[in-house]
């Protein structure tokens, strides 16, 4: 898998996360699971609601950085354009594999 860059979220406009990783089926899957302590595990975000591939783990780290600094308003528009329903698309990523 290509590397990713993601937000995961625990509901319709609710707290939000941005990541990236190498394997992000992997990834999505440890948050869901709670394998890790943190940010993630405590808020309960284990809704992938939107996510964008990149060809270089470098490119992805750039644009991570880039939506961390991001307003919570423009990540919410980032998220309705590709997710309106705020879907968890973690088993449209995961059938992939």
């Amino acid at each position: 898998m290509l590397p990713s860059v993601y937000i995961v979220t625990n509901f319709y406009n609710g707290t939000l996360y941005v990541g990236v990783t190498s394997n992000l089926v992997q990834r999505v899957w440890q948050h869901r699971e709670a394998i890790f302590e943190g940010f993630t595990k405590e808020h309960e975000l284990k809704r992938l609601v939107w996510y964008e591939t990149h060809a270089t783990m470098e490119a992805a780290i750039a644009r991570e950085k880039l939506l961390k600094r991001w307003r919570r308003a423009w990540k919410l528009e980032l998220i309705e354009k590709m997710n309106p329903r705020w879907a968890d698309l973690y088993d449209e990523i995961a059938s992939f594999h």
